[in-house]
């Protein structure tokens, strides 16, 4: 076994410090760990103190993790491996690409759209990330620009000089990605604008009245993140509350998404799971992963997202039984007569195998979002995480799912809560 030895201040005891030992036996975990990165481990590029020293009780002495564990972000302005490069650094433990998901990373499921001419917007290496998760023909905002100078016309120091005609040697856009958002919002809601009024062909004039547009799939829907500052900065679900009520203000017409991914979404939480499921069995451990604990620092995003999926796990887990009652009545062997939609999943789960987790149990820490400080509502009936959602327009507000499982000070104690619920060692 491996001895795990920590150091508590008077959070427990007033003045006093408690030793924890920790004893991990060599008996397989049969849960899991998603931790979320900013907030949570570092502060824009700044760690957090605690992280460091809950890392050190998750490996043994050669570094090795001693339960699965995946980093579920919702940034997508890297590639993963640069992702893992950076946590290693600032955790001080080896961390591998394959323990990295990005907000992008379920695209890899997303094969109908990898052959298509798609139009990506973000920042960073934008087609490198693209061609990483599977997709072959790439068109970026700036290329759009420069086959089409007479688009780009907020800012008048970047519009041409001399009268310009398009240069169009570009393919018709097929689809659009959102991988993130990007540097300048103007040429990026202009440009997107103008792809899915002109479905995808710019040489077009504008077309509002078609009750359709080009596939939209959109990553990462954090209205606001926390990097250094006191207070929150804009993230891309910023971006995308513009670019939605711009849509509306001009067609008429509420913005489609084919798909939404990074969190809450319960898409980037089956894929996580998935990733945990590859980790175990890469490591040999048989014993199935029965448990997530999703470690988080925004309320609206982590959280909802974490007990979202664990309601998707609740009503899966009944299909099921309601599937094996309907068949122990009918008799072994002959068909139950059991409703369509119970029999079936959500279609991206075609792409993966059945979870085998059955919870995911949400922790909230308070080093990031989330402050635990916050004036309370002069109405002790109101709940302050009621009073504003901030997830994005399409996920239907459920009080109960901004409800935390445990609040913990930091991502330390939140990894010492999870070995004492699944009495992952002992404790002297």
């Amino acid at each position: 076994f491996v001895i795990t030895v920590a150091q508590l201040g008077d959070r427990s005891f007033s003045g006093a410090h408690k030793c924890i030992i920790f004893l991990n036996w060599a008996s397989e975990p049969s849960f899991g760990l998603l931790f979320d990165i900013d907030g949570v481990l570092v502060r824009g590029k700044t760690p957090i103190p605690a992280a460091k020293r809950a890392f050190q009780k998750l490996v043994d002495a050669k570094g090795q993790f001693l339960v699965p564990v995946v980093f579920v972000t919702n940034a997508g302005n890297c590639l993963r491996q640069k992702k893992a490069d950076q946590l290693s650094h600032i955790l001080g433990v080896p961390i591998s690409q394959d323990q990295v998901m990005m907000s992008h990373s379920p695209l890899r499921m997303f094969k109908k759209y990898h052959d298509k001419y798609v139009l990506v917007s973000g920042q960073g290496p934008v087609l490198d990330i693209a061609k990483n998760v599977g997709f072959t023909n790439v068109v970026s905002i700036d290329m759009l620009r420069e086959s089409f100078p007479l688009l780009d016309m907020v800012d008048h120091n970047r519009r041409p000089k001399v009268p310009s005609s398009p240069v169009v040697n570009l393919p018709r856009v097929e689809a659009v990605v959102l991988f993130g958002e990007p540097i300048r919002w103007e040429t990026n809601l202009q440009l997107i604008i103008d792809v899915l009024l002109t479905n995808g062909n710019l040489s077009n004039v504008y077309e509002t009245t078609h009750s359709t547009h080009l596939p939209l799939l959109a990553c990462n829907m954090d209205l606001m993140w926390m990097a250094e500052a006191h207070s929150p900065r804009f993230g891309h679900g910023t971006f995308m509350v513009c670019l939605e009520n711009i849509y509306k203000k001009i067609t008429g017409k509420d913005l489609k998404y084919e798909a939404l991914m990074g969190k809450p979404s319960e898409l980037t939480y089956h894929f996580a799971e998935f990733l945990i499921r590859e980790q175990a069995a890469e490591r040999g451990w048989r014993a199935p992963i029965r448990s997530l604990y999703a470690i988080g620092d925004n309320l609206m995003t982590d959280i909802y997202g974490a007990n979202l999926y664990n309601r998707y796990l609740d009503e899966r887990m009944a299909r099921k039984s309601t599937k094996a009652v309907a068949n122990m009545v009918t008799g072994a062997g002959t068909p139950a007569s059991v409703p369509q939609e119970v029999d079936m999943d959500n279609g991206w789960e075609s792409e993966l195998a059945s979870p085998s987790a059955t919870s995911c149990k949400s922790i909230l820490v308070c080093t990031g979002v989330y402050n635990p400080h916050m004036e309370l509502p002069k109405d002790a009936n109101q709940c302050i995480k009621e009073t504003v959602f901030h997830g994005h327009r399409d996920f239907r507000f459920d009080p109960a799912l901004v409800e935390p499982e445990k609040i913990v000070e930091d991502v330390d104690a939140a990894v010492e809560l999870i070995f004492e619920m699944e009495k992952f060692g002992t404790a002297v």
